[in-house]
């Protein structure tokens, strides 16, 4: 048989114990950081895609995307689609998918610092920061992530409204 126990304070008035939520900056601050992380995720799961049908292209087929150049074969003028990677299928050409790997890399720092603005900002755990930083490098997880923490944030601002400043 259970013992029943007396109420504490706490118990009894209905307030849970937990401590009050706090923010690391106001909620201006917190909602331009969570633009520029929503811009941000979305552009780098974008070049993402890119680059993962630039890598298929590439391995599964041995094909680079290309503007401009000469074509290597026939010395006509090329314009803009695949050609051979070995022997260079194009002269003189930009190597498109070499442009969106470097595009993607550096999209990728920004988004970093993106998660890292949002995070320190909402003061949440680290392992929520390493959940940000996967939807860089899986791809569709960055829409996912985004969307996820969007609606965490704005829940978390609308529940705690007067939420105190780290600072």
């Amino acid at each position: 048989m259970i013992d029943p126990k007396p109420a504490t304070p706490s118990q009894a008035s209905g307030k849970t114990s937990g401590k009050k939520r706090r923010f690391g900056g106001t909620e201006a601050q917190i909602r331009s950081a969570l633009k520029f992380y929503k811009v941000m995720a979305y552009l780098t799961g974008t070049m993402l895609l890119l680059l993962c049908a630039e890598l298929v292209a590439r391995y599964g087929f041995g094909q680079y995307l290309f503007a401009g150049g000469t074509n290597a074969v026939t010395g006509q003028p090329f314009g803009l689609g695949f050609a051979d990677a070995e022997p260079p299928g194009v002269l003189n050409g930009m190597n498109v998918s070499v442009t969106v790997l470097i595009v993607h890399g550096w999209m990728y720092v920004v988004y970093l610092i993106s998660n890292f603005r949002l995070w320190s900002l909402m003061r949440w755990p680290f392992l929520k920061l390493v959940l940000l930083a996967l939807g860089g490098v899986v791809p569709f997880l960055s829409f996912i992530v985004e969307k996820k923490f969007h609606a965490e944030v704005e829940a978390e601002l609308a529940a705690n409204p007067q939420a105190p400043q780290r600072y």
